[in-house]
């Protein structure tokens, strides 16, 4: 169904609909609003966005994408490195949000429902790069996403990639992460296509400088 024009926006190469656009009403009503805080577009995806197009993975990359909500941020992986994304989410309603905005950047993601504390180190040993955007929320949340990327790390993924906004429980995460796993931890800021500004925590390869 189309909509205005201002019923979406353009982002890193991606469509992205707004909450007001009829399809996005639409998949409310049919699927209910998600749960756990994937009922719409997060300003810190434009982070990672903007981190991985100037850090890139590598063609054909594997992709688990954390907390996916949207999945956004492994929609633009699909698109930008022709990867293979799964969207993991402990909250299923996410996932027609997931398919819609695949289908409408012409790519194509798996969806996995499952919590953090779930993700073995064997699943993890399947996919080349883990990335995350604004899902250390809760003071509760900085543990498992400690050990899952310390399990990540172990299971060989080249690349642990989380965003946030800058609370403190993913602050203590990224400074744990950067005292005993080697990641590095570094503020960031989008000026375009939107304004954004938060942190990043890199885990294993940085990619190119």
């Amino acid at each position: 169904m189309k909509g205005k024009s201002n019923d979406s926006r353009r982002l890193f190469g991606l469509t992205v609909r707004k909450n007001a656009h009829p399809d996005m009403r639409r998949l409310r009503r049919e699927a209910g609003d998600p749960s756990l805080h994937g009922n719409k577009f997060w300003k810190s995806s434009c982070l990672t966005m903007d981190y991985l197009k100037r850090h890139p993975l590598k063609k054909g990359a594997r992709v688990l994408d954390l907390g996916c909500g949207w999945g956004l941020g492994g929609i633009f992986c699909a698109r930008q490195f022709d990867a293979d994304v799964t969207g993991l989410d402990a909250d299923p309603s996410v996932f027609p949000f997931v398919d819609y905005h695949a289908e409408l950047n012409g790519v194509s993601v798996k969806t996995w429902r499952c919590r953090y504390e779930r993700v073995t180190t064997e699943d993890l040993s399947a996919f080349d790069a883990v990335i995350g955007t604004d899902i250390c929320f809760w003071d509760k949340l900085e543990a498992p996403l400690y050990n899952l990327t310390r399990r990540a790390l172990r299971a060989g993924v080249q690349r642990v990639v989380l965003a946030d906004p800058g609370r403190s429980p993913f602050r203590r995460l990224a400074e744990r992460a950067e005292e005993t796993l080697a990641a590095e931890y570094r503020e960031w800021e989008v000026r375009r296509p939107m304004k954004a500004s938060g942190c990043i925590m890199v885990a294993g390869e940085t990619g190119p400088k």
